[in-house]
């Protein structure tokens, strides 16, 4: 027997006209809720908004004018771990020396179509203005479960259990050493692929690092402390309902968004508005039909039970007995030095702008583009200070991913 392990397949996504006649059909067969008048967003997602949405997903939206957007990237699916994962392998054009691979992680509500945008840029910075020796190779997987990767059947993965497979699936490709970024669940996927493979992850950015979940003694912190943490409090209280239900019961949620595309819209497109810099008017952010590629992606796939069951594999994480009373951030770990750009650039992975998207500026070097150079920790992801430590969004925080 052969132990050649099979490679990766281009893949073509082809929606049926079926599925979408019978997603046109549900759509205009909604049956609506009330709302108090003047409700506007106060209680959720905007009733006379989701009306319009919908009708337009149902009479004015080219899905198939999007698909074929999506099928010019360089798709591909490969067995990894026991699952089919689907990912974008977009190698760096014209490159003007040593290309250092990205493996670029999404969170939810996503898939690979969040980094559409951004794939060029990074790919081939030239065509843009930019200096051709900051161009990469780019990996962009959808995490299992999500788009087009194969659901686990059984429980559901965590994001160590993701960081694997993306170690494992760099290796397919030929990468020993490489960069890895992420946002939301996939910052923390990307941090644990720095924790546990030092060796070969170069550089980590995350737009974000969680909340640290502080206990002990309130005159301890700075009043800038007290006041940051209760900022994220306040925010967990008004934003933080989602979570809650994707951590403990995401599969009564399932049923519901399953079945709706009007519920499925409701449930993603109150976050999209929430998290973006958008002045309350989630157009200012999204198009119409950005939005929708996202949401039907979840529809067609019908992933949206298997995402949400992901946070509760995460809030199942244990702390390392080492962990310090009061604390989920030891100084110097991943979870207390994130990096973000603090920018919203066209295909930046960023539409949440809670009280604690307050992290550094922070860039890969030229210097570290290289995989063969001496690994230059960004995130400072490893040694004896960067425990596998997991901030509260992924135990009971109300932005845990």
């Amino acid at each position: 027997m052969s132990d050649v392990l099979p490679g990766p397949e281009p893949f073509l996504s082809q929606t049926a006209p079926s599925a979408l006649d019978d997603l046109r059909t549900r759509l205009r067969a909604t049956r609506w809720p009330d709302a108090p008048e003047d409700a506007g967003w106060a209680l959720g997602t905007d009733l006379g908004y989701l009306r319009d949405l919908v009708a337009y997903w149902a009479d004015g939206f080219d899905w198939l004018a999007q698909e074929a957007a999506l099928a010019r990237l360089p798709r591909f699916r490969v067995p990894v771990g026991g699952l089919g994962i689907h990912f974008v392998h977009a190698r760096a054009v014209a490159p003007a020396g040593p290309v250092l691979p990205l493996v670029l992680t999404h969170g939810w509500p996503d898939s690979f179509w969040r980094y559409s945008k951004v794939i060029p840029l990074l790919t081939d910075p030239a065509a843009h203005g930019g200096d051709p020796a900051d161009a990469f190779d780019v990996v962009v997987p959808d995490v299992p479960g999500f788009g087009y990767s194969q659901r686990p059947t059984g429980a559901p993965l965590d994001s160590i259990a993701v960081a694997g497979l993306w170690a494992e699936l760099m290796s397919v490709l030929g990468y020993e050493r490489f960069g890895a970024a992420g946002g939301d669940i996939g910052s923390h996927v990307s941090r644990y692929l720095a924790l546990d493979h030092p060796d070969r992850v170069v550089a980590v950015h995350r737009t974000d690092a969680g909340i640290p979940l502080f206990t002990g003694d309130p005159e301890e912190l700075t009043p800038e402390e007290r006041e940051w943490l209760a900022e994220v409090a306040g925010w967990g209280a008004a934003e933080g309902a989602y979570a809650a239900m994707h951590r403990t019961k995401p599969q009564t949620a399932a049923f519901g968004l399953t079945d709706s595309p009007a519920g499925l819209a409701a449930w993603i497109v109150e976050k999209l508005r929430s998290w973006s810099d958008c002045e309350g008017d989630i157009e200012r952010s999204f198009t119409r039909d950005e939005i929708l590629t996202n949401i039907t992606i979840y529809w067609l796939t019908e992933t949206i039970g298997s995402s949400m069951r992901m946070y509760r594999a995460n809030a199942a994480i244990p702390p390392p007995p080492s962990w310090r009373a009061g604390s989920t951030c030891r100084p110097g770990s991943p979870s207390s030095r994130a990096m973000s750009s603090g920018r919203r650039g066209p295909g930046c992975d960023a539409w949440r702008t809670p009280p604690m998207r307050r992290s550094r500026n922070a860039g890969t070097s030229r210097r570290s583009r290289s995989p063969s150079r001496t690994r230059r920790n960004c995130a400072r992801s490893s040694g004896p200070t960067a425990e596998r430590t997991p901030s509260t969004e992924s135990r009971a925080s109300p932005v845990r991913r």
